[in-house]
């Protein structure tokens, strides 16, 4: 299977996994998906990650999935920007998330970045994903 979007593809495995209420889900890695799960992290929707290697030297990111005290996966993703159709926002069109509840992913000159860093920063670029 040829791998169009690999962004949603993580998106998909996380929520899946999160729906299956399973302790984990691998990824298989990218620098831009390393940085999507360090934001997860530090915004508290994972509870944790790690880069592992296979003996072909293979990486994969290994995230560590996060529940409510009901058991309940604590993490929704939407992918915005897609292969097909790419968004992209300045720093005015920047939109909180769920009156700030949820965050937004962007893809900026500076990093991947969340919507609240990309304001401080004032720096628009892709709109990745929301997450809430």
């Amino acid at each position: 299977m040829s791998m169009t979007d690999p962004l949603a593809d993580m998106f998909t495995r996380i929520r899946n996994g999160s729906q299956a209420r399973l302790e984990s889900v691998d990824v298989p890695f990218s620098k831009m998906k390393q940085e999507i799960a360090k934001i997860l992290k530090e915004e508290g929707f994972i509870k944790n990650f790690k880069v592992v290697s296979d003996e072909d030297g293979h990486q994969t990111i290994k995230i560590f999935l996060k529940y409510d005290s009901n058991r309940k996966g604590v993490i929704h993703i939407k992918r915005v920007s897609k292969p097909g159709r790419r968004v992209y926002v300045g720093v005015d069109k920047i939109h909180s998330v769920m009156s700030g509840l949820g965050i937004s992913i962007l893809s900026t000159p500076k990093g991947i970045l969340t919507d609240k860093v990309a304001r401080k920063v004032n720096v628009g670029g892709e709109l990745l994903c929301y997450v809430w």
